[in-house]
């Protein structure tokens, strides 16, 4: 089998003078001791500070930044970014309760996605939240659960546009998409709800994501503009904010390319600086997930045995699937590649032979690093996986097997 090269490791992991990775001074493995077991994340929140830091150098300053709580919903992680971002999406009436729970104030939350349940609707309605209605339906079941509750809501229309973001992983946008209110048809809705009982909040476009082209994003922020400025004038209304969506990507696999956030912040300064009338008073808002949390997640799983078949070597660990459904190629990808990955204690050394990284699931899916070539590593050792702040926990079936969840950590 021939060999595969796994992603590039994000910037700004270290050795020690042993070779052994470091986070925050102290080896990968002191933390897992620390965390008592594995598999474990480990989420570090100087990287969280540093992406967020970095984001808002580059971005226009009227600018203002949401998370997307879907990419990590971990109790400590949202009470950090809490202090770091301006807004929070949502897409369920858990997440609403999560971010409460976080002390997370309503006016900074917004709430999307397609099929909110009425209890849902009003648990938002009466806490204040906005909610970016994905249909005339939707809108409706607001305004009525809004009368019988006495609260008027506070309503954005989430647009499906024509346009879609290229080279995103998944796209959000353009054709028969369940997600948003087809563009043509949001200035009538727009000019109704100016008639109604509600506090009218503007429009959230979210066209696709995981992109790592700058030309695509900058492309495709133009058309939201553009879009945005031809409903409201079309409709005759004002447009009090606009989320213009995200899509910034992470480079995960081999040949990916770190996104170049400077460049698209200078092409949005330059767009900011001549927008129609229509635009000059909105408040404008991009939302990332992803983006501001997959570098600084790391997934920790032990060796468990070391085994041979057929020639191959295969490092058998106590995760997998269950904890990073994505890593293991199976959360949307349609050949599988390698995450980046390495053997904690040996981050120093030179790698030296082809194996195979599997979980302790009943399922051949169940693949972590796949003819990779890693420093030797025996059992005890612990195996890392890379770009593990976003969409592992949640986003993958713990209750698999029986396994259970693994452990999280804040560091």
């Amino acid at each position: 089998m021939k060999a595969k090269p796994h992603g590039p490791i994000p910037e700004g992991f270290d050795a020690d003078t042993e070779g052994r990775l470091l986070i925050g001074g102290r080896s990968v493995s002191a933390w897992v001791e620390e965390a008592g077991e594995t598999p474990v994340f480990l989420y570090i929140a100087d990287r969280l500070r540093q992406r967020v830091a970095r984001l808002r150098s580059a971005m226009p300053e009227r600018l203002r930044l949401n998370y997307a709580v879907k990419a990590n919903p971990f109790p400590p992680l949202l009470e950090t970014m809490r202090e770091l971002v301006d807004g929070f999406d949502i897409a369920s009436g858990g997440e609403l309760a999560m971010c409460e729970a976080a002390n997370i104030t309503a006016d900074r939350i917004s709430f999307a996605g397609p099929g909110k349940r009425d209890a849902e609707l009003a648990a938002a309605i009466t806490a204040g939240v906005t909610l970016n209605c994905e249909s005339e339906g939707e809108v409706e079941r607001a305004l009525s659960i809004g009368s019988e509750i006495g609260r008027k809501p506070r309503i954005a229309l989430r647009v499906n546009p024509e346009f879609e973001l290229r080279g995103s992983g998944m796209k959000m946008g353009g054709g028969a998409k369940p997600f948003g209110i087809d563009a043509a048809r949001v200035p009538e809705l727009a000019r109704y709800l100016g008639a109604q009982p509600c506090d009218w909040r503007g429009l959230h476009v979210f066209t696709g994501s995981q992109a790592l082209d700058q030309a695509a994003i900058i492309e495709t922020q133009g058309n939201v503009l553009d879009l945005a400025a031809e409903i409201c004038t079309t409709a005759g209304v004002g447009l009090p904010s606009l989320n213009m969506g995200g899509g910034f990507g992470v480079p995960y696999f081999h040949g990916d390319e770190a996104l170049d956030i400077e460049r698209v912040g200078e092409a949005l300064r330059e767009r900011f600086a001549h927008l129609p009338d229509v635009l000059a008073e909105t408040e404008f808002h991009i939302e990332l997930g992803r983006y501001l949390v997959a570098e600084a997640g790391i997934y920790c799983c032990r060796i468990v045995d070391r085994k041979e078949s057929h020639g191959e070597i295969f490092l058998v660990t106590d995760g997998g699937l269950h904890h990073q459904l994505a890593a293991s190629g199976n959360f949307g990808t349609v050949v599988r590649r390698n995450y980046p990955i390495a053997i904690a204690d040996s981050f120093a050394a030179e790698p030296e032979e082809r194996v195979n990284v599997v979980g302790c699931l009943c399922t051949p899916l169940d693949r972590l690093g796949d003819a990779v070539i890693l420093p030797t590593a025996r059992e005890g050792d612990i195996v890392v996986l890379f770009c593990a702040g976003a969409y592992g926990a949640t986003a993958s079936p713990a209750a698999f097997l029986g396994r259970g969840p693994a452990k999280e950590l804040l560091v």
